[in-house]
């Protein structure tokens, strides 16, 4: 494989912005476009419902890298632009405005929509969060006694719902599952985290699914739930999970199904990868998956620019995400689920300080560290071996 003149990168996030370093430093002397569709430089989502939402940060501190740092990578930022239409076997990315750039390879890095609820959008006071904007835009109506319903008790929904608790709003969160992220984590550790929010003064009405919202002169007045109860609002969040932004790759060629379809090298098509959020591959031991994280973002990455740049490299990591919320710091590693076996391996859950892992047909499946991030790390190693031997 030849090593190719020039590389197109849709996607100025993380994933983005990590595959355009990952081919400088491995010398690619090409030229590199990176087209976003925000106008801002390349920024980090996990401070935005957390320290950017609280206000600790200002928006500047969660750029991922300085305009000095951006201008060493010799790229062409192209900001502002999103990419409509892709060729895929023609290598061209075509933007809103007209414009065509071409490559000879294209990395899909478009990462995440979020998911809206009926009617969300004639209303004012309905929010979503997963840009720099949503997080401004929320956190200007955020304050004390506002009364906040967060829809969605996902990982999203519940750092959200701690952290405007721990500005002064009255939060009350709602959602299907019995306690939150229980589909993730199972029952224990949501259970614990249910616990640790009610404590905090957050309202849980939970189990029951969130089907609409109610408004007056345009203005949203309340969320209404499976039940048919109304709970009244000054402030929504929609925090119901989101789906791969793959709308502007109809009629490219590629194969798209919750994500963009790739081998095991995270390639789509010849010369075509995706990476991040969006990328759906083939994982040597954990079958099709796609990953919605900020370490798999920039790991895939790597993969992706090795690749490009003519390596047969396999992409199989151990899944990792962490979540903070309120004095929680929760790690969590591989692929826990609700099904699993868990056992409590160090420390002491009551004392929400210990580890615990998570076992499926006798294999490790997942490790998860409350508040000792250094002893889940190390047990870490444990589910690396599980799944060493089909590698």
């Amino acid at each position: 494989m030849s090593v190719p003149s020039g590389v197109v990168v849709v996607g100025a996030s993380a994933a983005g912005l990590a595959t355009a370093e990952a081919l400088r430093r491995k010398g690619y002397r090409g030229e590199v476009s990176v087209v976003g569709a925000e106008p801002h430089l390349p920024y980090d989502r996990p401070p935005l419902s957390k320290q950017v939402l609280s206000g600790a940060w200002a928006p500047e501190r969660a750029r991922l890298r300085t305009e000095e740092a951006l201008a060493g990578l010799r790229a062409e930022f192209v900001l502002g632009d999103p990419a409509v239409a892709l060729d895929a076997a023609a290598r061209t990315v075509r933007t809103a405005s007209g414009r065509v750039l071409g490559g000879d390879a294209v990395v899909v890095a478009t990462g995440l929509r979020a998911r809206r609820l009926p009617g969300q959008d004639g209303l004012s006071g309905v929010h979503v969060l997963r840009t720099l904007d949503d997080a401004l835009a929320l956190r200007a109506e955020l304050r004390e006694s506002v009364r906040l319903v967060v829809a969605g008790e996902g990982v999203l929904g519940a750092e959200i719902a701690a952290t405007a608790r721990g500005l002064g709003a009255e939060v009350t969160m709602a959602g299907p599952q019995p306690a939150p992220l229980a589909a993730q984590l199972g029952p224990m550790v949501a259970d614990l985290l249910a616990g640790l929010h009610a404590e905090r003064g957050v309202a849980l009405r939970l189990g029951t699914g969130v089907t609409g919202l109610t408004g007056q002169d345009g203005r949203v007045t309340g969320v209404r739930l499976g039940t048919g109860e109304v709970l009244p609002a000054d402030v929504v969040v929609v925090a119901i999970g989101a789906e791969p932004a793959t709308g502007w790759l109809a009629g490219s060629g590629l194969r798209v199904a919750d994500g963009v379809v790739c081998d095991s090298r995270c390639r789509a098509a010849e010369g075509v990868y995706a990476v991040g959020d969006v990328a759906r591959w083939e994982h040597a031991t954990l079958g099709s998956l796609r990953l919605e994280n900020r370490t798999n973002a920039v790991e895939q990455a790597l993969a992706v620019a090795d690749n490009i740049l003519g390596a047969e490299r396999h992409y199989s990591p151990v899944p990792y995400f962490w979540t903070d919320q309120f004095d929680a710091r929760i790690h969590v590693y591989g692929l826990p689920s609700a099904a699993a076996e868990v056992s409590v391996v160090e420390g002491d859950p009551a004392g929400r300080r210990f580890v615990a892992l998570y076992r499926e047909d006798g294999r490790v499946t997942g490790v998860l560290g409350w508040n000792m991030p250094k002893q889940a790390r190390l047990r870490r190693q444990e589910l690396v071996e599980a799944l060493t031997p089909a590698l």
